[in-house]
């Protein structure tokens, strides 16, 4: 349509052009060329006609075959459709028939559960039918036994009452005759077996205790002397204070400074105290805190060699000293544990026994004390034929056992239990805490280990020469030894000898016996292991005396 339309268009617009052109040469009044112009109007017009009509014949036949390409394509298009559809039903046909067949068996199987279930729940039904009547049966059995019984409970209560009638008579005639009441009797009877009990207990405690120390401490005294032979280590005592060389006088002045200002920012920076006396070339560093006086002493060092000694410089110079005390507490550490063949070990609690080098207890180096302790565990765990897997957890706990001293944090814990609970904090074995925190029986051992290092902790701090003990705590220990033997009846005077290693406890003739004596020193010496504490042994001698005298006149 829009092609015929379009040839229209063309002849009108041919034939518009022709009348143009003739109307132009009428216009010009040239009659011969007006005909020419006709002749060629006409002939272009034929020609428009012509060109109009191939025109249509090829739109005709362009649109025939768009409409037989449309008809093809709509018709492939349909038999795919068809073909999709069949294979959707398909599918859902052998999905339905799989699904149908899946039912089928999950309804047999269904069906099969449900005939079990029936049949275990009638066999269940017939079971509990026969306890029903088993108990049935039995409760016939109890009713029967109950009669019997309340027949012999009665039988027995009038017994019972014949058997007290004829008790309370026989006491009666009894108090007669002893001329005691029941209850006097009965006490003395009480007195007299309780004495004889408890002697007996005792008695039997002391030959239980004799017998087993028989061997054992044969034994253990063997393991303890090899273990201390197989040791070398010196007797050597730290002070509080160290002493600071220097190569003449001159320099105190300067270490001093004016008004004193050099000397109060050194202890300022530091926390020691220096003391600058009339001691010829020498000032004392005095401090509790072993890691202070060596800060302070290392910077002396350093400002002396330097001699430039004012307070800025104090402070650089102490602040580079604590950094490298630092690194040399982690590499005192670390050759510590490489030395002891320890593996494993928490870079902190390296440094912690790094920083042990710098601590000190009652005079004894604890880093010294701690390997010497761990050499002991290990060679007596060796000696009592501990696995080596035993015997490397007793190093390592003897080595850590005094890591609670040398704590960062201010902890109001005694040392055993802030130690259990740093290595705790640091994954180590629960051996090797249990062994820490009671080393001092401030919790119960559990394991072998733990009575090994509160051994070898005691034979390092027992030595002669190993520790010095405050003379306060001395006098006290002894004093408080005297006091637990003099709480006894019948003890007349206590003495602490040879340091408190013996004590010799006289008692009154007429209130002790020669048998209680022997009781007395028993229960003595055992109060004393359980409530005291006491480097090495405390043996215990108890002195009775009786003097007869006469006079003649």
């Amino acid at each position: 349509m829009e092609i015929t339309i379009g040839l229209i268009i063309a002849v009108i617009l041919g034939a518009a052009g022709g009348f143009a052109l003739v109307g132009t040469f009428l216009k010009k009044g040239n009659q011969s060329k007006i005909e020419e112009i006709n002749k060629k109007a006409d002939l272009t017009l034929k020609e428009a006609r012509l060109t109009a009509k191939r025109m249509v014949d090829e739109a005709e036949t362009k649109s025939e075959k768009i409409v037989a390409k449309s008809e093809q394509k709509n018709e492939q298009v349909k038999q795919r459709k068809i073909q999709e559809a069949k294979e959707k039903f398909a599918k859902y046909r052998e999905e339905f028939q799989n699904f149908k067949s899946e039912h089928k068996v999950e309804m047999k199987e269904r069906e099969m559960t449900v005939k079990s279930d029936e049949k275990d729940l009638n066999l269940k039904k017939s079971e509990f039918q026969t306890r029903v009547d088993s108990v049935e049966e039995r409760e016939s059995e109890v009713d029967t036994i109950k009669t019997n019984l309340a027949k012999q409970l009665e039988l027995v209560s009038k017994k019972k009452e014949q058997l007290d009638k004829a008790n309370e008579k026989h006491i009666a005639e009894l108090q007669n005759v002893a001329k005691l009441t029941e209850a006097e009797a009965k006490e003395q009877l009480l007195e007299a077996v309780k004495s004889k009990a408890e002697t007996d207990a005792l008695s039997i405690q002391k030959d239980a205790i004799a017998h087993a120390k028989i061997g054992a401490n044969k034994e253990a005294k063997k393991i303890v002397i090899n273990t201390i032979q197989r040791m070398c280590a010196e007797f050597t005592i730290e002070n509080t204070v160290s002493v600071f060389n220097l190569e003449s006088d001159d320099i105190k002045g300067q270490i001093i400074g004016r008004e004193g200002r050099n000397i109060r920012a050194i202890e300022a920076a530091t926390g020691a105290e220096l003391v600058v006396d009339d001691t010829p070339e020498a000032i004392i560093i005095s401090s509790f805190d072993p890691i202070r006086r060596e800060i302070c002493r290392l910077s002396l060092k350093r400002l002396v060699a330097d001699g430039r000694i004012h307070p800025a410089k104090i402070e650089e110079t102490v602040a580079k000293v604590k950094k490298q005390l630092k690194e040399q507490v982690i590499e005192i550490g670390e050759r510590t544990v490489i030395d002891l063949d320890i593996h494993g070990l928490n870079p902190y609690l390296v440094r912690m026994v790094g920083r042990m080098r710098f601590r000190s207890s009652y005079g004894q180096n604890l880093l010294k004390h701690s390997i010497e302790t761990a050499n002991l565990c290990a060679a007596m765990a060796s000696e009592l034929g501990l696995t080596p897997k035993q015997t490397k957890l007793a190093k390592r706990a003897g080595l850590l056992h005094d890591i609670g001293k040398v704590a960062e944090d201010d902890s109001e814990l005694p040392h055993a239990l802030l130690g259990m609970e740093i290595c705790k904090k640091y994954n180590e074995n629960q051996i090797i805490q249990n062994a820490v925190g009671a080393h001092h029986d401030e919790i119960e051992m559990i394991n072998i280990i733990s009575p090994l290092v509160q051994a070898c902790d005691a034979i390092s701090g027992a030595r002669p020469g190993a520790r010095r003990e405050i003379l306060e705590s001395y006098l006290k220990r002894i004093g408080e030894l005297e006091d637990l033997a003099m709480s006894y009846d019948g003890v007349q005077k206590a003495y602490a000898m040879q340091a408190g290693r013996e004590l010799r406890v006289i008692v009154e003739s007429d209130k002790v016996t020669d048998q209680y004596a022997d009781d007395l020193a028993f229960m003595i010496s055992q109060k004393i292991q359980d409530e005291m504490q006491y480097p090495g042994q405390v043996n215990v001698t108890v002195i009775r005396e009786k003097r007869a005298t006469a006079v003649a006149r």
